[in-house]
């Protein structure tokens, strides 16, 4: 049981898959608010979930699969972007995510080169 049987469950079965308490605690309000807030019409309903936290987990479930009308929702997940040259510079200087980035965006492309060309480990390309 994921989250996404959750969101399948509150979005369009209305079957109620909380059957016992392990479903209970593997219930996370965050991930299925996440997967609410990509909508116009639940994106209220989970702002509202996340101000009241502290509801338990069978409550939120019941609420949200009572209110949330019956509708066939999928949207693709927002994911962190993968910059190519942030690992690099992260390890030739030994710097976080957060200097890394503002370093990548001060070096020329000629520096990028020459780390690349120092931080070479051989074999195949």
């Amino acid at each position: 049981m994921n989250h996404f049987d959750y969101l399948n469950s509150i979005n369009t079965t209305k079957d109620d898959i909380m059957v016992d308490d392990i479903a209970e605690k593997k219930y996370s309000s965050y991930m299925v608010n996440r997967g609410l807030s990509y909508f116009n019409d639940t994106i209220l309903l989970a702002n509202e979930m996340n101000y009241r936290h502290n509801i338990p987990a069978r409550m939120q479930y019941d609420l949200l699969r009572t209110l949330v009308r019956k509708r066939k929702r999928f949207s693709k997940w927002f994911k962190a972007e993968k910059i190519n040259d942030l690992e690099l510079i992260k390890e030739y200087y030994g710097y976080n995510n957060q200097r890394a980035r503002e370093a990548l965006s001060l070096l020329p492309k000629e520096q990028l080169d020459h780390i690349r060309f120092k931080l070479r480990k051989g074999g195949k390309n």
